[in-house]
């Protein structure tokens, strides 16, 4: 449970890291021969960008509501509301929100911490791409073990159930999506653009409630006119 403003400890990173990585990571044709460390890989997260923004929405149900009615307001599938007015007509905006800060390239919090707690367990193994002097791209790798301890996790320990299922919602929301192409989704949000660097991203709690209204004001208008 939380409060805005709360943080995470290291070991609650670490779970929703490795979930997340376990849900969104793209499947391997084939062992990394190359690299001994990553000879029990099955899957891949491309770019930190990407892992900061999967992580946004899952720890930001409020941003995760809105992104689910922009995609409603263009395709019109009716599961998109349901999603977003399951979020919004709880309490989830507020007891699972955890505030991030906003740097140069949108949401962005430390994650060392919680990526040494998985490396060490041999969970994830992460590599970087570039030279020495400048690192161009982290690339996160999900081992087998990783993957069964992800589904251990979730079936032992209940209170991880909110987790899976939101990791999933996001990673379903974002298939095919790189880290480039979701900071620019979500810098479309006037709050999260407009947060000078260095501050803390402000809930939309409040003005994305009133938007499901108006959304679901006129679905019923349009059901009156029909009838």
């Amino acid at each position: 449970m939380s409060t805005s403003g709360d943080r995470t400890s290291r070991e609650q990173d670490a779970v929703r890291i490795l979930l997340i990585i376990s849900a969104a990571a793209t499947p391997l044709p084939g062992p990394v021969s190359e690299d001994p460390a990553l000879a029990d890989a099955i899957a891949v997260v491309e770019t930190q960008v990407k892992l900061q923004k999967l992580d946004f929405w899952v720890r930001n149900p409020d941003y995760l509501a809105a992104t689910l009615l922009d995609d409603f307001e263009v395709s019109g599938e009716p599961y998109l509301l349901e999603l977003a007015q399951e979020i919004l007509e709880s309490e989830e905006p507020e007891v699972r929100r955890y505030p991030m800060m906003r740097f140069l390239f949108g949401a962005w919090e430390p994650l060392d911490e919680a990526l040494s707690v998985l490396r060490s367990a041999g969970l994830v193994v992460r590599r970087k791409q570039g030279t020495t002097s400048r690192v161009t791209q982290h690339n996160f790798y999900l081992t087998q073990k990783g993957k069964d301890v992800a589904e251990r996790v979730v079936a032992a320990e209940p209170v991880f159930a909110y987790y899976a299922d939101r990791v999933k919602l996001v990673a379903a929301l974002t298939e095919g999506h790189g880290g480039t192409q979701l900071k620019q989704r979500q810098y479309l949000n006037d709050e999260y653009r407009n947060t000078p660097i260095g501050e803390q991203i402000g809930s939309v709690a409040g003005q994305t409630r009133s938007r499901l209204r108006s959304l679901r004001g006129g679905l019923a208008g349009h059901v009156s006119e029909g009838s």
